[in-house]
């Protein structure tokens, strides 16, 4: 200890000697991040000061040598520095940003009038990556906090400050480097926000350095760091303000609930004036508190889902307690089916919320109907509707993928999904939702082929969807695109090689090609009943060829839930069959077929074409329809046939007007 010691004195020595005060013009005069620097330039200890301003912005490397580390911990103790670098962080996260109206722009490559906000002019920006890791090297829980935060707030995932990838990657590589356990919850968190490719893969490999050093694989850590967020019994939280008590309950699988309970016991949705008027700062950190939670919420359900992609089996035990048993993650455990393996090698699956049937299990495993025969698959479906089960996502209702032959010809590619054309800004918004990656078509360089990308299996396999825009004919970005082949890439430590889809886990191939599907079926043109009256040409022949084609996996599924659904509604157990790719509706005025894949309509005897445009608002299904999986196509076919059912009781003009002229 006393040679530690000595060498640190002598470090310390040798970096202080020959260091001037000037060192101190380093720290930006008008920053609101520097501002705790600032103040301490005039304030004594100047030469320790410049030492250490000099010494953080020699890092220039998104880590820092262990040398560096060293002399960092040193030249801090020297200044009597700790609160320094704290606050320096604590201003880089939640500080004021700068304006480029009254401070230009953050960098010289940025011209003209476009204005936005920053944190850092990128002259500073090795001062405030040093900061940043000073501030993790000497904090402790608050700096770990203020770590997260800053990585959020400067990666682009929010809106108020333009993204500056060096500053978000030092908070992460610092996250990371610490390995407390409040750090890893703070990775989870920001796995889940942040969507910036480069970002993303400092946060694996992130993630990927703290589980080795804990001995676990990434998703073991992954699962162990999810936020319990403080929740009691029933996934809930109570407060007490004043004579009213605040309850914050993950309701379902989708729904995070604030109640007030009132002195007389009368329960709220709305804040009471009481609460209001008298506990403004406390209401607002619990709707903050219930926004996160909402938050952690979506992002395990998005989690979980991606594990029907692996192969993933879990030791009982471990299963309980990172799964079965977390407040947040149990809630949607319980909905949904898994299997249990007893000491005999047997795998059996269990219902929604139910465990193995001796009470005892080895390993567990979550179930997937591409592993299960048809008739299993067929009772599971069948349950869920009886017992009006409705899963946190599909599950037993879940499209399965199978190679075709035709793709088995084609080996490396499929284009099951090639040659649909639709709607681009849509398509490009819902890549993001469910999170794949892809570069934006557009005028620029390398802006007219597209790769959208997504990870599977726990990370070991890669789906790549190729598009490209429809026409030449745009400015900036096209209206629509086309789209083309998918093909898959195998993990090769850090490189991705090509692999033959016979050679793509069956799980595997099935997700990826769900999600490319769900990409092409919301977005086509097809499923756009207004498109012939749009007055164009374009696409035409396309829109009438897909509108009423042949059905997707996503449409099967649709179909074998109305099958289940249309024979217990009383309005239409009479009235509706199933021809083919339609939903037959026999109206008073009229018989109709509502495509189970675009929900558009055509007319008998002729298939004259019928034009209805939903609502703005989400389409009703008369209130108490039980739908076992969340499908805005499949509630739009039964409000449909719901009304068309009744047809002479519609009003609106233009439907009648359509309905008189096909009868005719």
């Amino acid at each position: 200890m006393v040679n530690e010691t000595l060498a640190g004195e002598a470090r310390e020595r040798d970096v202080l000697d020959g260091v001037r005060p000037d060192a101190l013009t380093r720290v930006p005069a008008d920053a609101p991040w520097a501002a705790a620097l600032r103040e301490r330039v005039g304030a004594g200890r100047a030469a320790e000061l410049a030492a250490l301003v000099r010494h953080l912005a020699a890092l220039s490397s998104p880590r820092p040598t262990q040398k560096w580390r060293r002399t960092c911990l040193d030249l801090v103790a020297a200044a009597k520095a700790d609160e320094l670098v704290a606050a320096t962080l604590r201003n880089l996260a939640e500080g004021e940003a700068l304006c480029t109206r009254d401070h230009g722009a953050h960098t010289a490559w940025i011209g003209g009038d476009y204005h936005y906000h920053y944190v850092v002019h990128s002259n500073d920006t090795d001062l405030a990556r040093g900061s940043v890791w000073a501030a993790a090297l000497t904090g402790g829980p608050e700096a770990v906090r203020h770590l997260g935060a800053l990585a959020l707030r400067v990666s682009g995932a929010e809106r108020g400050v333009i993204e500056d990838l060096k500053l978000s990657g030092a908070a992460i590589n610092a996250l990371a480097d610490t390995g407390a356990p409040a750090s890893l919850e703070e990775l989870w968190r920001l796995q889940a926000k942040i969507k910036h490719r480069a970002l993303r893969k400092q946060l694996d490999t992130a993630l990927t350095t703290a589980a080795e050093k804990q001995g676990i694989t990434p998703q073991q850590l992954v699962e162990r760091s999810v936020p319990r967020h403080g929740l009691g019994e029933g996934s809930s939280l109570v407060r007490e303000l004043g004579d009213h008590r605040i309850r914050i309950e993950i309701e379902d699988a989708t729904t995070v609930r604030l109640t007030f309970t009132r002195p007389d016991g009368t329960i709220s949705r709305t804040a009471p004036a009481a609460v209001k008027d008298g506990f403004p700062e406390e209401l607002k950190e619990l709707k903050a508190y219930a926004k996160e939670l909402r938050g952690t919420l979506a992002s395990e359900r998005a989690r979980v889902e991606g594990l029907l992609s692996s192969d993933r089996v879990w030791p009982y035990d471990e299963w309980c307690r990172h799964y079965r048993d977390h407040p947040v993650t149990g809630v949607l455990v319980r909905g949904l089916i898994w299997e249990f393996r007893d000491g005999t090698g047997a795998w059996r699956a269990a219902a929604p919320g139910a465990g193995p049937e001796d009470g005892t299990a080895a390993h567990v495993r979550l179930w997937h109907p591409i592993r299960a025969e048809s008739d299993e698959v067929r009772a599971w479906r069948e349950r869920l509707m009886t017992d009006r089960l409705r899963q946190p996502f599909k599950q037993a209702f879940r499209e399965i993928y199978l190679l075709t032959p035709a793709e088995e010809r084609t080996r490396l590619y499929s284009n099951r999904f090639a040659a649909h054309i639709v709607h681009y800004q849509q398509l490009y918004a819902l890549f993001k939702v469910r999170g794949w990656q892809s570069n934006y078509l557009g005028s620029h360089d390398g802006g007219y082929d597209g790769t959208a990308r997504a990870e599977f299996g726990d990370g070991a396999w890669r789906a790549l969807f190729h598009h490209e825009p429809a026409s030449d004919d745009f400015r900036y970005s096209p209206d629509h695109a086309a789209t083309d082949q998918v093909r898959f890439e195998r993990r090769h430590g850090r490189q991705w090689r090509e692999a033959p889809l016979d050679e793509v886990p069956a799980p595997v191939f099935s997700e990826a090609m769900r999600d490319v599907d769900l990409f092409v079926g919301v977005t086509s043109i097809a499923a756009d009943a207004q498109w012939t009256d749009r007055g164009e040409d374009r696409y035409t022949d396309y829109w009438r060829t897909a509108t009423f084609g042949a059905l997707t996996a996503t449409a099967e599924i649709r179909r074998e839930a109305l099958e289940r659904i249309v024979p217990r509604l009383t309005k239409l157990a009479d009235r509706c069959a199933f021809g083919g790719r339609f939903l037959v509706v026999r109206g008073d005025l009229a018989t109709y077929k509502i495509h189970l894949g675009s929900a558009n309509i055509l007319m008998e005897p002729d298939d004259a074409y019928l034009c209805i445009v939903p609502a703005a608002r989400s389409p009703r299904t008369g209130g108490q329809v039980f739908l076992p999986f969340e499908d805005e196509r499949l509630s739009l076919i039964l409000s449909k046939a719901l009304m068309l059912a009744a047809d002479t009781k519609i009003t609106d003009a233009t439907i009648r007007r359509q309905i008189e002229r096909g009868a005719r």
